[in-house]
C-alpha cells in the first residue's frame, strides 16, 4: 500500500508539479493575462463610447487594465507556492510573501484610476490609500530581499559543508508536504471555479454589485485561499514533529504559521491597518528566520 501510493504521488508530481508542467503553466498564465489586458482594454473603449452603460471607474481609466493581468500573474503565483511546498517551507513561506505583495501592487493600478491630483492630497481618502500602498510594496520588497538572503545564503553554506544525504524522517515528511501539495491542486482549483462562477452569476443578477465586487477582488478568492494556507501551515506544523523535536525549528515553523495568520487578517480591514498588518506579518516572519538560523549557526559553533 504504501509503495502504490508513493508512486502515485510521484505521478502526480511528474504531471501536475514539476519543471516541466511549471514551464507550461507560465506559457500559459502568460498568454492569458495578454489577452485578458487586450480584452479589458477593448471594455474600456467600449464603454467610453457609451456602448457599455456603467458608472464604475474599472471600466473608465485604461491605467485599471492593468490589475486584470495581474490577476492572472497572482494565479501563477498560486501554483509556484504549491511547486516550492515540498522543496522548501521557507521558499514556500517566501511565496506567500510574493502573492501578499503583488496583491498590493496590482491594488496601486487600481488604486491610480481613483487618484485626485490637488493640493488636498493627505486629505483624500483615495489619495492617502495610494500612498500607503505604494509605502507598502517598497517596505515589502526589502523585507522579502532580506528574507530570500538569508535562505540562499544559508542553502549555499550548507553545499558548501557537503550536506547531502536525507535522513529517513525527513524524506517522509518531504514525501508528506508531496501529498499536500497535490490535494491542494484540486482544492484551489475548485475554489477558484466555486469563486469565478458566484461572481459571474452576481454580476447577471446586479451589475452593480458585481462591478462593487471586482474591484475588490481579494474577496472573490484570496480570503479563502489564506484560509487554507493556515490549515496547511497548521498541519505542516504538527507533522513536522516526527523529524525535529528541536525547540527553534518547532518556534520557526509556529512562526510562520503565525505570519500567514496575521495576512490571512489583513484582508478582514482596510486602510493602514491593512497595510500595517501585511508589513508586520512579512517582517515577522523574517525575525523568525533570522532568530531560527542563529540558533543552527550557534549549534554548528558548539
Amino acid at each position: 500500500m504504501g509503495t502504490l501510493l508513493k508512486k502515485i504521488t510521484e505521478a502526480g508530481q511528474a504531471v501536475l508539479l514539476s519543471a516541466a508542467s511549471k514551464k507550461r503553466s507560465e506559457r500559459f498564465v502568460l498568454g492569458f493575462a495578454i489577452a485578458s489586458y487586450l480584452v479589458h482594454l477593448f471594455l474600456i473603449v467600449l464603454a467610453n463610447q457609451g456602448v457599455i452603460v456603467t458608472a464604475s471607474k474599472f471600466l473608465s481609466n485604461p491605467i485599471s487594465a492593468i490589475y486584470t493581468p495581474f490577476s492572472f500573474i497572482l494565479v501563477y503565483e498560486v501554483y509556484l507556492l504549491l511547486f516550492y511546498l515540498p522543496k522548501s517551507t521557507s521558499f514556500y513561506i517566501g511565496k506567500q510573501y510574493e502573492i501578499i505583495t503583488l496583491i498590493v501592487i496590482r491594488r496601486i493600478f487600481k488604486d491610480l484610476g481613483n487618484l485626485e491630483l490637488s493640493s488636498t492630497w493627505f486629505q483624500n481618502e483615495n489619495d492617502l490609500q495610494f500612498t500607503y500602498d505604494v509605502v507598502t510594496s517598497l517596505v515589502l520588497f526589502f523585507l522579502i530581499y532580506l528574507f530570500y538572503h538569508k535562505i540562499l545564503r544559508r542553502a549555499s553554506g550548507s553545499q558548501r559543508e557537503g550536506v547531502t544525504g536525507v535522513p529517513d524522517q525527513l524524506s517522509q515528511f518531504v514525501f508528506l508536504k508531496k501529498g499536500i501539495a497535490l490535494l491542494l491542486v484540486p482544492v484551489l482549483i475548485g475554489l477558484a471555479a466555486y469563486s469565478f462562477i458566484g461572481w459571474v452569476l452576481q454580476l447577471l443578477n446586479d451589475q452593480a454589485t458585481g462591478l462593487t465586487a471586482l474591484s475588490n477582488i481579494n474577496s472573490i478568492f484570496f480570503d479563502e485561499f489564506f484560509t487554507i494556507l493556515i490549515v496547511v501551515d497548521v498541519l505542516i506544523l504538527l507533522t513536522s514533529f516526527f523529524h525535529s523535536d528541536r525547540f527553534h525549528t518547532i518556534i520557526r515553523n509556529s512562526g510562520f504559521v503565525l505570519s500567514t495568520i496575521l495576512l490571512k487578517i489583513s484582508f478582514s480591514v482596510s486602510g493602514i491597518l491593512n497595510n500595517v498588518l501585511i508589513i508586520a506579518a512579512v517582517l515577522f516572519g523574517l525575525l523568525v528566520l533570522l532568530i531560527h538560523q542563529q540558533f543552527e549557526n550557534d549549534a554548528k559553533r558548539n
